[in-house]
């Protein structure tokens, strides 16, 4: 990690804050109050220099009686240039000025958030911690202290930040003994998964291309983010949309919480469980929380290994219901592992290809298809005999000509497991070798490319959590001596064994 140095120094101190929690607080709890304040310290960066305004110009709009609230937080948005706001008046700086007050002025201050903003605050859950550490007698001492961290984006990018986050729930999830990698990818990992995804993709650098990028289990935002930065490196005048979906309130809130400070549409990302449960409620998506939607690009690393009972009953009559209607038409994959569930469902959000491809759909209008890069553990790769659910689904993709490649990854890469993961690229424009108006390829029609990856890595100094390693090499050309690249016909592919050379 390039900045690792720079990123483990600001993530220090927040770590170091959180240690006047302990005696009310257990370790493991410690991040119910700093990721939350974190958050809310970056916001107030964002917010402070026009506070009064917003205020007094709130207080000028709702005096009239004519508008609703929607409607004056839109005129607030557009006159001060911003996607947020806040019309309690508060500031970091103004409530730690009132210290016998701070309990309840901080919940005002954070009830003054303009709509979407506070939903996303809320799923923190953070009054039930402030009523805590006040009872306690630790809120104003760290409060005090996270005033004091500036997490302006003038001085820290937006990429940074997402490091930042990234490393502040690993290091306080590792305390919990828990799975961090249930929450984000590794940094190496989503500029791989980027890099695959737009290789060859000229479209991506056309002035003013509307781009939307799709990611159903979108933890911290990660992958979105990197996205767009890729991007928006290559043509500023990108018009790039991100689209997510998330079911854990935290990393929900995070992800949220970024894109606002970010000035993107907050509103794209959805909390709700993406495979859907049946349980509808008013707070969440349950199921497609994009239901209308097609994107060009999508990516995911969805959890592993991760059972779908509590989704079985609702993706079933889905399936048996809608067939190839619906998102599950090819197959289930059995009931402890739902990572195939994820594929379908991005496979259903595909963009229709242009006429010329086997794929296009007749009697809908053309776009230009879409790409997906989507990680998994071996289980998608290799379970599942011939008739099985996973086989059924392997076998409609690769029988359409849809799995354009297969990565494998080296281990110890993600956060507290060393299993071996691979990354899939799935398409329904595979490249005839002629320019179109996604770009030029090679031929890629009836082919699948098998990459072995599992030595393109270096160790790194100093771990990043319980197992994670090792981190991807920088980019550069490959050689013979540490990569091996092999292309099969699907008609004649043997086993996906990646630890062999498949000519």
């Amino acid at each position: 990690m390039a900045n690792q140095e720079y990123i483990k120094k600001n993530s220090d101190l927040v770590w170091d804050i959180a240690n006047l929690l302990r005696g009310p607080y257990l370790p493991a709890q410690y991040r119910r109050v700093m990721i939350p304040f974190t958050v809310l310290r970056r916001l107030d960066c964002v917010l402070e220099a026009d506070i009064d305004k917003v205020k007094a110009e709130y207080e000028k709009l709702k005096a009239q009686n004519k508008y609703e609230n929607a409607v004056i937080e839109k005129m607030i948005n557009r006159k001060f240039k911003l996607q947020f706001h806040n019309v309690s008046g508060f500031t970091f700086a103004k409530l730690l000025g009132d210290a016998d007050n701070l309990a309840s002025n901080l919940l005002k201050y954070i009830a003054g958030f303009s709509t979407r903003a506070r939903e996303i605050l809320e799923k923190f859950r953070f009054d039930q911690e402030i009523e805590r550490l006040e009872e306690a007698n630790r809120l104003f001492q760290v409060f005090q202290k996270i005033a004091g961290v500036d997490f302006h984006p003038n001085q820290i990018s937006n990429l940074d930040m997402g490091y930042i986050f990234e490393d502040l729930v690993r290091r306080f999830n590792e305390q919990a003994n828990q799975e961090a990698g249930d929450h984000f990818t590794p940094r190496e990992v989503v500029k791989l998964i980027v890099n695959l995804l737009f290789t060859g993709e000229e479209q991506i650098y056309r002035a003013s291309k509307l781009i939307r990028i799709y990611d159903p289990a979108c933890g911290t935002g990660g992958i979105l983010s990197e996205s767009e930065k890729e991007i928006i490196e290559q043509n500023p005048s990108a018009n790039v949309e991100l689209f997510g979906q998330e079911y854990n309130p935290e990393s929900y809130a995070i992800c949220g919480s970024d894109l606002m400070i970010k000035g993107e549409e907050a509103e794209n990302i959805v909390f709700g469980d993406t495979l859907g449960t049946g349980i509808s409620r008013e707070d969440r998506a349950d199921g497609d929380g994009h239901p209308d939607k097609r994107f060009d690009y999508m990516a995911a690393n969805p959890p592993f290994g991760v059972e779908w009972k509590p989704e079985k009953d609702y993706v079933t009559n889905e399936h048996e219901k809608f067939g190839f209607k619906g998102r599950f038409g090819p197959g289930l994959p059995r009931i402890n592992d739902g990572a195939l569930l994820f594929l379908l469902h991005m496979m259903s959000k595909m963009q229709n290809p242009p006429a010329q491809y086997p794929l296009h759909r007749q009697g809908e209008e053309a776009s230009n298809g879409s790409r997906i890069a989507i990680v998994f553990n071996g289980s998608p790769l290799f379970t599942g005999d011939a008739g099985s659910g996973e086989s059924n689904i392997r076998r409609y993709i690769i029988e359409n000509d849809m799995l354009e490649a297969v990565v494998a990854l080296p281990d110890q890469l993600f956060y507290n497991t060393g299993i071996n993961t691979y990354i899939w690229i799935v398409t329904n424009r595979k490249s005839d070798g002629s320019k179109d108006q996604v770009g030029r390829g090679p031929d890629r029609r009836g082919k699948v490319q098998l990459i072995n990856g599992t030595e393109f890595a270096w160790k790194m100094k100093k771990s990043l959590g319980i197992n994670a390693k090792k981190s991807v090499k920088a980019p550069q050309k490959p050689t013979p001596t540490n990569l091996t690249i092999s292309v099969c016909s699907p008609r004649f592919m043997p086993p996906l064994s990646m630890t062999k050379h498949a000519a």
